[in-house]
């Protein structure tokens, strides 16, 4: 479905990305781990467009989308969620998820009400202000914004940082129903438990380099633990 191979990016003379490759599967969950200032991120946003690639490819579903923009991978299948739980503040809920399905290829309202099932906490607060919710309601509505383009991968930067732990829990389980109803997602992701959880593969970068692969019984391993320590 997503082959990266041997992606490199940076900024300005900056290089953070070396020669980076992975394969996220149908239906798979792939992890992105490492410490802090490793390249996740940045990967990330190469992934999608955000940041042009210096070398490497990524193809999607076949298509070499490398140097496409954005907006152009949002409408082929490729669903973000940045970090930062990124909303149009002086919107609604409601309104969010109206500007967003506007702005898709499908354009079907019915995928509002899909998304409201998969964060059913969204549902009594259509009509409030993006702004005014709790940083983990505003990321589950960064979440619902990604899923009513409808993605065939949806790509998750860090969704658990910050977040108050019963919706950590609310995002873990959403994350884990998606995955399990066939959707292909890219896990950017820091705590080792969770990914123990979620993953099917994972893969672990430092000073962006994949310096180790594998599956997710792989996460139990001593080298692993030693790679992520802080």
């Amino acid at each position: 479905m997503l082959s990266v191979q041997g992606l490199s990016a940076g900024y300005g003379r900056a290089r953070v990305l070396f020669e980076v490759s992975f394969e996220v599967e149908p239906g798979r969950l792939v992890c992105v781990m490492g410490r802090n200032g490793v390249g996740k991120t940045t990967l990330l946003n190469t992934v999608m467009g955000v940041l042009p690639a210096t070398a490497g490819t990524v193809t999607f579903e076949g298509r070499d989308v490398t140097r496409l923009r954005p907006d152009e991978r949002v409408r082929l299948g490729l669903g973000y969620v940045p970090q930062g739980h990124e909303t149009f503040p002086q919107l609604s809920v409601l309104g969010n998820l109206m500007v967003t399905v506007e702005a898709s290829t499908h354009r079907d309202p019915g995928a509002i009400e899909e998304a409201l099932e998969v964060f059913p906490r969204l549902k009594p607060l259509l009509k409030k202000r993006a702004g005014f919710l709790s940083g983990g309601q505003q990321q589950q509505l960064a979440m619902a914004r990604a899923l009513v383009t409808r993605p065939k991968l949806l790509i998750l930067d860090e969704p658990t940082e910050g977040i108050q732990p019963s919706i950590i829990l609310e995002i873990e389980e959403a994350i884990e129903g998606l995955h399990r109803s066939g959707l292909a997602v890219l896990l950017v992701e820091q705590y080792l438990d969770l990914a123990l959880r979620l993953a099917d593969r994972f893969l672990i970068l430092d000073a962006g380099h994949v310096v180790r692969a594998g599956t997710a019984e792989e996460l139990r391993e001593e080298e692993v633990h030693r790679l992520l320590a802080v």
